[in-house]
């Protein structure tokens, strides 16, 4: 529950007085659900005495700074008003390395910024068993916190690796920006604009390097979702990259770049259904004009490059010396202490967890990066993923989600100390957490709700959000007897677990 202090509460005849409207604009407010009631010692309730009902004075600001944005259906009563961060513009969301790659599914790193700095304090091991792209891990270096992230993907390990490594910066501008000007001459050739002399294969005839490059890419998707010379400017940037020291940097820019030169949508880079033919026009929604797919990878490789050097000079200024542990494995079973054996950390437990598993049946997390494992040649894990969107959200597949999750979490539980916070982001729309957190010897003590708008490629469309915050639970607990005995305390901006509405349309996760 938040301290009445922080609610700032007033009658409606102050709130309205302070903000300058009505008390039946107020009332009207609380009849919307848009802003709560509560009683006396903060406490949220639905009914109130004469005399005895107050609003916040916090949350209403909140409310009526959205109306002036225009973004008043992110505000529901019942929700944190700090945590929707909504009138925070997409730079800050996307500071720095957060947005080396882009990656469905993550979390905005002000969110992990808010909990690391209320719970947590430097020097703490903060461990995030659902990895992802990185985001906790980055956030919590930038805060002078060891960090450990493990994940079953190679290629969310390779993202993470890359934000979270260690620069000469001025070495890995220079190689960025010498494999783009390498491939905008091989594309110069290719097009036959300029004949200049390629770099590292110069005895090769044109025609020669072309078929060899061809004969490389093995991989069905990369030639069906590429128009000829997109291909094969990858697959000579491809070539380029084992003549340089900053490698897996390299393949994270080219990879960026190739997400960006399919045969796709501009609007659609998040999930693209089928290619679309070569020169085909078709309604752009994000340009609100006729547009034709990209035909080339060039545009997107300089427009990255730059950006890439940029983003690791601005978090080299901004990263602390404190370790970054970065696990390949499947969470359910990777043995933590003997990973962490070899690092400066081998003999301490993790202060704490943040994380955002995935959701029941939303995302096929290799899927959604099919054209890196392609270009790469990775390993693809997704018999081991907890949740996917092909398994559904059937009641068999909400079973089989509690189990992994619960998995993960009571494997992790041994490294964690005994007063360890663990904080889960999760769409709880089945309410699967309680029964997770029982099975993990974990024990619900806190939720915060929040507001989420989807950004960029996903739409404006809000959804909720609850950060469960866990801590130990006893051991007697730990498999499965006392299913309805954990202590779940709301905190005071609490809203239905089941739906939210917000002007009356139901809103999920698409």
């Amino acid at each position: 529950m938040a301290p009445t202090s922080d609610l700032e509460l007033v009658t409606l005849a102050e709130a309205a007085r302070i903000v300058g409207k009505s008390p039946h604009n107020i009332r009207d407010y609380i009849q919307r659900q848009r802003i709560g009631k509560y009683n006396t010692q903060g406490e949220q309730i639905k009914r109130a005495r004469n005399g005895e009902l107050f609003v916040s004075l916090k949350e209403l600001r909140i409310f009526l700074a959205l109306i002036e944005q225009g973004d008043a259906k992110h505000h529901h009563a019942g929700l944190h008003p700090e945590l929707g961060f909504h009138g925070l513009p997409e730079y800050k969301r996307t500071k720095h390395v957060h947005r080396l790659h882009p990656y469905l599914g993550k979390f905005i790193p002000q969110l992990v910024e808010w909990f690391l700095s209320r719970y947590f304090k430097p020097d703490d091991v903060i461990l995030d068993p659902f990895m992802g792209s990185g985001t906790t891990l980055v956030q919590g270096n930038e805060m002078n916190m060891h960090t450990i992230g493990i994940d079953i993907s190679p290629f969310n390990c390779l993202i993470a690796r890359v934000k979270t490594a260690k620069y000469d910066v001025v070495q890995a501008r220079s190689e960025i920006l010498e494999v783009e000007k390498h491939v905008a001459n091989f594309s110069k050739q290719l097009t036959g604009s300029q004949d200049v002399r390629l770099p590292l294969f110069p005895e090769d005839k044109m025609e020669e390097l072309n078929a060899g490059l061809l004969a490389e890419c093995q991989g069905e998707y990369l030639k069906t979702w590429f128009a000829p010379r997109a291909l094969l400017e990858m697959l000579y940037y491809r070539r380029l990259i084992p003549y340089y020291k900053y490698q897996d940097l390299l393949r994270v820019v080219l990879s960026r770049a190739v997400r960006s030169s399919r045969l796709i949508p501009h609007y659609d880079l998040a999930t693209p259904t089928v290619p679309i033919p070569i020169g085909e026009k078709y309604w752009c929604r994000k340009h609100n004009r006729y547009c034709v797919p990209i035909d080339n990878c060039l545009v997107k490789i300089h427009a990255y490059s730059e950006d890439t050097a940029r983003r690791l000079a601005e978090f080299d200024k901004l990263s602390s010396d404190k370790t970054v542990t970065i696990v390949q494995g499947d969470a359910q079973e990777v043995n933590l202490k003997a990973e962490l054996s070899k690092t400066s950390i081998a003999d301490r437990l993790v202060d704490g967890i943040f994380t955002s598993p995935p959701y029941v049946g939303q995302i096929d997390y290799h899927d959604q990066h099919v054209y890196a494992y392609e270009l790469f040649g990775l390993p693809r894990q997704d018999d081991l993923e907890i949740g996917p969107k092909k398994r559904g959200k059937s009641k068999q597949a909400q079973k089989d989600y509690i189990k992994g999750i619960a998995a993960v979490f009571r494997n992790a539980r041994s490294m964690l100390k005994q007063d360890a916070k663990v904080f889960v982001v999760a769409n709880d729309r089945f309410q699967l957490y309680p029964e997770i957190a029982q099975l993990s010897g974990l024990r619900i003590v806190e939720q915060f709700h929040r507001a989420v708008t989807k950004r960029t490629e996903q739409g404006d469309d809000p959804y909720q959000e609850t950060i469960f915050m866990m801590v130990k639970g006893s051991e007697d607990k730990f498999h499965g007897n006392d299913n309805r005995g954990s202590f779940i305390p709301q905190s005071s901006f609490r809203i239905p677990q089941s739906k939210e509405v917000f002007y009356g349309a139901t809103c999920w996760p698409h």
